[in-house]
């Protein structure tokens, strides 16, 4: 079946779904392999469970003489083209956003800043790969005015397949760093795949791009686009400063042209979150959101899903970071942990993933930094932290660590959680607030 018919299929549809068991009724299913399934064994489940149709590319799973079956040569293909093939359509501004670190909170702080002047779609959660970068656009209606787009990625080309489909209009990296090394093969890698976002824009000619001004690796990929900085320094389109770091950040941004700062008190923890505030903030002026709703929104966010999270429990104070780890966020969260005011403070560090050759050398640097800046009351979780030369409690993983602390409850501590999510610190946080 051809594009254009599978799109009035589409059309006549409440939406599209790749699980067999949460069929909406009237949905689209679009049978997707993956490593241990292959969702054309599960297409006469979905249609069962509610879908009107299901897109498969297996012959052998197609009764005779059923129209709800969509035969086609590569259902994922098929799904990125139909998501393409839509957003061409609508027609809707698209803003591109990728990065090594904060792209996830700086799409929720610039969602929830564009919400507040524009019928706005954005990704959710984490659906930011060749899947979920499909299924974010085929969530367009054609009430929505923007839409904010993230795309992730862990090896070379991985971003020029994303905006191939997106076909985004306006682009912006957070930053450049050391993560998915293993996929990259080295940091080189990951400043040329984050960059195929403005190679594209690049290639539309005229693009407009948001820039970190204080990020001499950004300012060089976008050397000849169009540009609209934000930073520390005078004369930006938005310039901002710390204010407060105790635990929450507080600080003063205005826009170019203005003689007046304003003053946010922000529920996000961390210095590191001053350029996503910041980058809200300048996407927000960009598309004529007035000063003070961009503030009121930025005050208004609350973090979530284990991204720099304060929790209070009876004993101690939680700042839980365990989404994600790569050397460097968690360079940037400890730094920020061993200048925030705060008494009696612990960390637990899980191991960093995906790094490759590099691992080793990565997580020594972290335990000796660790050193040199005095932190001692260290718990290291995960077999790479134990290979290295410390003198911390180390265990083999976080069930390990909660029957430890079942023993010995840490009391009257100001605690940092940080790892890569496939280590589980978020079980241990959960612990620590029972």
């Amino acid at each position: 079946m051809d594009i254009d018919s599978l799109y009035r299929i589409f059309l006549q549809s409440s939406g599209v779904t790749t699980d067999s068991r949460r069929c909406p009724a009237g949905s689209l299913f679009f049978a997707l392999r993956g490593d241990t399934f292959d969702g054309n064994a599960f297409a006469a489940q979905a249609l069962e469970n509610g879908c009107t149709h299901a897109v498969v590319d297996n012959p052998a799973c197609l009764p005779q003489d059923d129209a709800r079956y969509v035969l086609v040569d590569d259902c994922l293909r098929t799904l990125q083209l139909l998501a393409r093939h839509h957003r061409r359509t609508l027609g809707t501004r698209i803003i591109g956003i990728t990065g090594t670190n904060g792209k996830t909170t700086t799409k929720e702080l610039m969602a929830a800043v564009l919400s507040t002047s524009f019928r706005l779609h954005y990704t959710q959660g984490n659906l930011n790969n060749h899947i979920g970068v499909p299924l974010t656009l085929l969530g367009l209606r054609p009430e929505h005015q923007l839409a904010v787009v993230e795309m992730g990625a862990s090896h070379p080309g991985d971003i020029r397949e994303l905006v191939e489909i997106a076909e985004p209009d306006f682009g912006l990296i957070t930053n450049v760093g050391k993560a998915h090394l293993e996929g990259f093969g080295s940091f080189e890698g990951v400043i040329r795949t984050k960059g195929e976002l403005f190679d594209y824009l690049r290639s539309r000619g005229g693009a407009t791009v948001f820039v970190h001004d204080d990020n001499d690796w950004l300012k060089d990929m976008a050397h000849d686009l169009r540009q609209i900085r934000y930073g520390s320094r005078e004369g930006l389109f938005v310039t901002g400063r710390m204010t407060q770091n105790s635990p929450y950040l507080g600080f003063e941004w205005k826009a170019e042209g203005e003689s007046a700062a304003h003053t946010v008190q922000t529920r996000l923890i961390g210095e590191y979150n001053l350029p996503n505030a910041l980058a809200a903030a300048t996407v927000g002026r960009f598309f004529g959101v007035p000063a003070t709703d961009i503030d009121r929104a930025l005050e208004n966010y609350v973090p979530h899903n284990n991204r720099s999270q304060l929790v209070q429990t009876a004993d101690n104070t939680l700042i839980v970071d365990a989404y994600n780890a790569n050397p460097t966020s968690m360079m940037a969260a400890i730094e920020n942990f061993r200048k925030m005011q705060a008494p009696s403070k612990m960390l637990i560090l899980g191991d960093m993933r995906e790094l490759g050759a590099d691992s080793a050398a990565e997580h020594q640097h972290i335990v000796d930094h660790l050193e040199a800046c005095g932190l001692t009351d260290v718990v290291l979780v995960g077999s790479q932290f134990a290979a290295t030369r410390h003198s911390c409690p180390t265990y083999a993983d976080a069930p390990a660590l909660i029957a430890a602390l079942e023993v010995e409850r840490p009391t009257g501590k100001t605690i940092l959680i940080k790892g890569s999510n496939g280590i589980h610190l978020q079980s241990v946080a959960e612990a620590l607030m029972k």
